[in-house]
C-alpha cells in the first residue's frame, strides 16, 4: 500500500449535552473511537434504545488517498446520528484529557474501538500501531482504574488473534497464533483486559469480528476496494485466484453484536465472534458486484503469504448467549453498499 500516513481531521462540532435518560434501566455509554465506521453505527443502535451515548474520537485517519472521502464520510456519519449526541474530542493516548473525559461524563459502560483498524497500516506502521493499540489501551485501563463508576469495557479484537485457521469455523477457543503486528496487538489487548479486569474487578467484554464492510468505510479493505473499483471502472486483483476466503460481515450486524454485548449481563467476561458466520471467497464477492457493473474484469495475482489463511467464524455462542442474529448475506450487504454510494455521491 502506498502513501499510508497520519490524517488528524477536527472537524468543527456543534454538540449538546443529552437529556436525563428518565429510566432508572438505561446506560451512559462511552464509545471510545465513536465516529468510525463501527462506532457510529453503534451510536445509532444504541440511541434508538434509548441509552445516552457519548463520543470520544480524535478524527484520525492513516490513509493519505483517502483524505477528501474520509472528510465526506466524516460529515454523513455525524449528519446521521442522533441530535444532541456529546462528542468530546482527544487522543486515547491523552492521559489526562482522558480522565477528565471520563470524570465528567461518568459512563457506566466504555466500547474501545479507537485503534488502527487495518492490518495491512499495522504491519507498515508497525510502531504507530503498538502505541496506538497498546499504550492507547493502557492509558484507557489507568483512567477506568481511577474511577469507582465504570461497570463494564467492551473491546473490540479481531479474527486475526487466530493467526492461520486450523479448523473452520473457528469457534472462540480455537488457538490463538497471530502472524503479524495486527493480530499481535489485539491478542495482547485481550490479555491486558482480561488480567486487569480480574485482578480490580472490571468486568469486560471482547469482540472478535471479521472482515467487516458497509457505507462509509474509508480504511481500505477488500470490499472497499473492490466496490469502489467497481464504480470507476477498474479491475478487480485478486490474489490467489480468488479463493481466500473470509467471514465478510456488513456494519449493521457488527453492530446489533457490539450493542447486545455492552447491554447484556450475560456477556461479562466473555468472548464472542461477531461476524456472519459464513465463509465467502474474493471471487464470490467479484461475482456479486459484477450483478450491479456487467463489465467489471478481474486480474488475477498470487496468493499473499503474509496474510493469515481464514474462514468461517462460529458464531453459536453469540446467538446462544446474546441472542444475536446477523440480517445481512453478503449479496444484502453489497446490494445495500452499492445503493448508499449511489445515493450519497459527491
Amino acid at each position: 500500500m502506498e502513501n499510508i500516513s497520519p490524517i488528524q481531521i477536527k472537524p468543527e462540532l456543534k454538540t449538546e449535552q443529552p437529556g436525563s435518560e428518565g429510566n432508572g434501566q438505561k446506560q451512559k455509554i462511552m464509545i471510545i473511537g465513536g465516529a468510525g465506521l463501527i462506532g457510529s453505527r453503534i451510536t445509532k443502535k444504541l440511541t434508538d434504545l434509548g441509552h445516552e451515548v457519548v463520543i470520544y474520537d480524535k478524527f484520525y485517519n492513516f490513509i493519505e488517498s483517502e483524505r477528501d472521502k474520509y472528510v465526506f464520510y466524516l460529515k454523513r456519519r455525524l449528519k446521521e446520528l442522533c441530535p444532541g449526541i456529546k462528542i468530546v474530542y482527544g487522543d486515547i493516548r491523552d492521559d489526562v484529557n482522558l480522565l477528565k473525559a471520563l470524570q465528567e461524563n461518568r459512563p457506566d459502560t466504555i466500547i474501545h474501538l479507537a485503534q488502527i483498524p487495518l492490518a495491512t497500516v499495522s504491519n507498515k506502521l508497525s510502531s504507530e500501531a503498538l502505541d496506538i493499540n497498546i499504550n492507547g489501551l493502557t492509558s484507557l485501563i489507568k483512567a477506568i482504574g481511577s474511577v469507582d463508576f465504570v461497570k463494564r469495557l467492551v473491546y473490540s479484537s479481531s479474527s486475526f488473534v487466530y493467526g492461520h485457521f486450523k479448523y473452520a469455523p473457528a469457534d472462540e477457543n480455537h488457538p490463538t497464533n497471530p502472524i503479524d503486528v495486527y493480530g499481535g496487538t489485539k491478542l495482547a489487548g485481550e490479555d491486558i483486559i482480561k488480567g486487569f479486569g480480574t485482578r480490580f474487578g472490571i468486568d469486560y467484554t471482547i469482540i472478535r469480528p471479521s472482515a467487516v464492510y458497509g457505507p462509509t468505510d474509508v480504511n481500505l479493505r477488500v470490499s472497499q476496494i473492490f466496490v469502489d473499483n467497481a464504480f470507476n471502472g477498474r479491475d478487480l486483483i485478486m490474489e490467489g485466484g480468488g479463493e481466500a476466503c473470509l467471514d465478510f460481515t456488513y456494519v449493521d450486524d457488527i453492530a446489533q453484536g457490539f450493542t447486545l454485548a455492552a447491554l447484556s449481563p450475560k456477556a461479562k467476561n466473555e468472548v464472542f465472534n461477531i461476524t456472519r458466520g459464513e465463509g465467502r471467497t474474493l471471487k464470490e464477492l467479484s461475482d456479486i458486484l459484477r450483478q450491479y457493473f456487467p463489465n467489471l474484469k478481474t486480474i488475477i495475482k498470487p496468493a499473499d503469504q503474509t496474510r493469515p489463511k481464514r474462514g468461517a467464524l462460529d458464531i453459536t455462542k453469540a446467538r446462544k448467549i446474546l441472542g444475536y442474529e446477523p440480517k445481512y448475506s453478503l449479496e444484502d450487504g453489497i446490494k445495500e453498499y452499492v445503493a448508499y454510494i449511489k445515493n450519497h455521491q459527491e
